[in-house]
């Protein structure tokens, strides 16, 4: 592995450590290196917070001065919610930039290196640029496709059931993967379930006190919801869409979703609000919980036949075009 790619993997486990806090802005790690040392790093901790690039300059204070700056998306080159990092890219006297990809936001992609260069920095891009686009897939397809990055969530038994015949399904999953699930629901910015899920298994939606909790967004169409609902207490907003679950209609929904922030929804239920997601082609990735026992024809769960000693399995993956 040569140095710089060494250095950039460093830069992408920092950026990784923003997971869940920034969105709907991508996470970014950055890294000053000198004479083969590190002397300064940081990433982008919390939305509006400080980006990496401006956090690893600020640790490594004069020491930036002739170094090489890593870092795992093109440095900004617009005010947004901070000041441009290319500023202060500049005024640090950093060498080189290594980049592991362009940025996909239109106000910046190009724009940042393109500045870099008139100032006189040496810019290598791209670097590990397939691994830097999978960690911020959500923000790419937010950029590329106006549309959060949709992910799936499915629990079920070996057989492919979600309930009994009675429709009883707390719980089907060890509560291993119950914590997986809500910790899942803390990297989102939204979850979305069917008026049925929240009528029928009244779910409060949140992470449990396992991190920051998701927008909570009910499809509910004609439906009328319980005003009690545990959706509908203080613990973050719920909005409630009304739009019909077709194809043209979850798009729509979808645009009108990213406009209001949402880079990456998790959908968990019911099976009806799943089907028309994937028969929509909006499914990105799919994340399924299969438990080690068979409902078959059961009513109830504890009748169902268990695989002894066995343990949950979780899948999760792109979904194959």
């Amino acid at each position: 592995m040569s140095d710089d790619a060494k250095w950039m993997r460093r830069a992408l486990a920092l950026a990784a450590r923003g997971r869940g806090r920034v969105h709907p802005n991508p996470m970014v790690g950055a890294l000053l290196v000198r004479g083969g040392r590190v002397v300064g790093e940081g990433y982008h901790q919390t939305y509006g917070g400080a980006h990496a690039e401006v956090e690893a300059i600020r640790r490594a204070g004069s020491r930036a001065k002739g170094s090489t700056l890593y870092v795992n998306l093109e440095p900004c080159s617009h005010w947004g919610k901070t000041p441009p990092c290319i500023d202060a890219i500049e005024r640090a006297g950093v060498r080189r930039v290594v980049a592991a990809m362009r940025d996909p936001n239109p106000l910046v992609s190009g724009k940042g290196f393109a500045a870099l260069k008139r100032q006189g920095t040496s810019i290598t891009t791209p670097l590990l640029d397939e691994d830097a686009e999978h960690l911020n897939r959500a923000f790419v397809a937010l950029m590329k496709h106006q549309r959060p990055y949709i992910t799936l969530k499915v629990a079920s038994s070996l057989d492919g059931r979600t309930s009994t015949m009675t429709g009883e399904s707390k719980w089907i999953t060890s509560a291993v993967s119950r914590k997986t699930g809500w910790r899942l629901r803390t990297e989102v910015d939204a979850i979305a379930v069917g008026a049925g899920t929240v009528i029928k298994d009244n779910p409060s939606l949140t992470a449990h006190g396992m991190g920051r909790n998701p927008v909570r967004i009910v499809f509910a169409r004609r439906r009328s919801l319980p005003r009690r609902a545990n959706v509908f207490d203080a613990a973050s907003p719920t909005w409630v869409i009304k739009t019909a679950r077709g194809a043209m209609g979850l798009r729509k929904a979808m645009k009108d979703l990213a406009k209001r922030g949402i880079a990456h929804l998790l959908v968990e239920g019911g099976l009806t609000l799943q089907k028309s997601f994937l028969e929509a082609g909006l499914v990105d990735e799919v994340v399924w919980f299969v438990a080690p026992l068979i409902i078959g024809t059961h009513k109830h769960l504890k009748d169902a036949w268990r695989i002894s000693g066995a343990k949950d399995v979780c899948f999760r993956g792109e979904l194959a075009r």
